[in-house]
């Protein structure tokens, strides 16, 4: 992603929100997204991103239809350090690793615009952010999925997520909304 992407990426995001989550956050807060307010903190968090995390687009015609952003993991539960790292370099950042003593991965956003659901954008974009997080030695690829989406729950389980138990909620405009979080392995 470029930085003269961060207008139509912000609107694929809200507009993502906005389809996705109707009855699984309050409606206000879905309504008062604004595209505006999402690009300047996104103008904000590019200028700082951290080298590590990636972002794919993809375009049709010029257009951005799907954006993806994936990286280290930043679930705690995840991260530990492990005993080997005091007596060996290795390429560990911040200790984070997955099940087989490699680094695990976090898949933290992938829209695709509403009208573009079902036209296979998203699974291209997780694809190719798959293939970049095994590149890049990643053992695991993680997610949050909010529970009750049951459309993103069918497509994470169809590309070879699955449910590994664990689930956490935050607040959204005054509702607790539960999330699962969702792994794959990356042989």
């Amino acid at each position: 992603m470029a930085e003269g992407d961060v207008d139509a990426v912000s609107a694929v995001r809200v507009r993502g929100w906005q389809a996705a989550y109707q009855g699984l956050m309050p409606q206000a807060y879905l309504d008062a997204m604004s595209v505006a307010e999402d690009a300047r903190q996104r103008r904000e968090w590019f200028a700082r991103r951290r080298p590590e995390v990636w972002e794919l687009v993809a375009e049709r015609a010029g257009e951005v239809i799907g954006w993806l952003a994936a990286g280290p993991t930043r679930d705690p539960a995840l991260t530990r350090e492990p005993a080997y790292a005091r007596h060996v370099e290795l390429p560990l950042r911040q200790g984070e690793l997955s099940d087989d003593r490699r680094p695990a991965a976090e898949l933290m956003a992938l829209y695709v615009a509403p009208a573009r659901l079902g036209t296979g954008i998203g699974r291209a974009l997780l694809d190719a952010g798959t293939a970049r997080a095994r590149a890049r030695g990643y053992g695991a690829l993680y997610l949050w999925v909010v529970q009750g989406n049951a459309r993103a729950q069918r497509f994470y389980e169809r590309a070879g997520f699955a449910p590994d138990g664990a689930q956490e909620a935050y607040d959204v405009g005054g509702w607790r909304v539960p999330e699962l979080r969702y792994r794959r392995p990356l042989p």
